[in-house]
């Protein structure tokens, strides 16, 4: 579903992604693990054709910059950006009309409802908590219930019921057939339901890592860990 393919992002000499290969498939959750400065926004912003890069990125076959491609994606920013003049439900009303979508209030009313944003709807962009706007970006993306989704970072500054909730719909966006890729630091918020993970340093994809691949008793902090602060040896999907 999404195919990253030979995929190089370079700042002048500094190669922010050095030959990226990713895929996620239907049902899939991947998760995309580094330290600070690995690469991991700049693979993202390219997924979701915000940067230009040299190589291939399709979603469903698409070029990723294509009309179609971006039909299919849904994609939740680090830091959200909301329109500082439109209300809460002025933001979904822009994107059910950017994309075309009809019958769309139910579902938007039951994303807000979910995520407590139900008695914000009159608020503006710029009244709203760091908290609130991710919020309403994370309903934002689903509302044109995309076939693939990405996140990055989505759980840093909510509130305990907003990570339980978003953790609850990432599941139930796997188990529909989504393909997810979520880059995250908290290992631990992905633990139950992760399919795979790319664990990326210094720009390159480091290792690849299965559930099936742990050893008993081994976590996927223990192999991410072993990469970023032992010695890993670069395993290319």
């Amino acid at each position: 579903m999404i195919d990253v393919r030979n995929m190089t992002k370079k700042y002048g000499k500094l190669a922010a992604n050095d030959n990226i290969n990713l895929s996620v498939g239907r049902g899939e959750l991947a998760v995309l693990l580094g330290p600070n400065g690995a690469g991991k926004s700049t693979l993202i912003k390219s997924v979701c054709g915000l940067l230009r890069f040299q190589g291939a990125i399709t979603i469903d076959g698409y070029e990723n910059h294509t009309v179609e491609a971006k039909r299919l994606l849904g994609y939740v920013p680090e830091f959200p950006v909301l329109y500082p003049m439109l209300t809460v439900a002025e933001h979904l009303e822009f994107i059910a009309k950017a994309y075309r979508l009809e019958a769309w209030k139910e579902k938007g009313e039951a994303l807000l409802r979910r995520f407590e944003l139900d008695d914000k709807k009159m608020k503006l962009g710029k009244e709203l908590s760091k908290g609130m706007q991710q919020k309403v970006s994370v309903c934002c993306a689903l509302l044109p219930q995309p076939k693939a989704v990405i996140m990055d970072e989505p759980l840093v500054g909510l509130d305990p019921h907003g990570i339980r909730e978003l953790k609850a719909v990432i599941a139930k966006l796997r188990d529909s057939g989504c393909a997810l890729l979520v880059s995250t630091h908290m290992i631990e918020s992905v633990e139950e339901d992760w399919d795979v993970t790319y664990i990326m340093v210094n720009g390159r994809i480091a290792r690849v890592c299965r559930r099936t691949d742990l050893a008993p008793g081994q976590s996927l902090e223990d192999v991410y860990f072993t990469i970023t602060e032992g010695k890993g040896q670069e395993d290319k999907p």
